[in-house]
């Protein structure tokens, strides 16, 4: 696996570890890697049509 160094706002961040406390996720790496996931695989969904799609912050 690679490392990755990302910043993310502190409210964002402790929702990650209240769902982390809760036992949704084992750990912060691992909520963020499903979210990962999630995003790729809507990404990738080809029953979507282009309007439905999220709209991603391009940098």
């Amino acid at each position: 696996m690679e490392r990755v160094t990302l910043r993310i706002p502190k409210q964002q961040i402790e929702e990650v570890e209240q769902m982390v406390e809760t036992g949704e996720f084992p750990n912060r790496s691992e909520a963020i890697r499903a979210a990962v996931r999630d995003m790729l695989s809507e990404s990738d969904s080809s029953t979507e049509t282009t309007n439905n799609k999220r709209t991603w912050a391009k940098v």
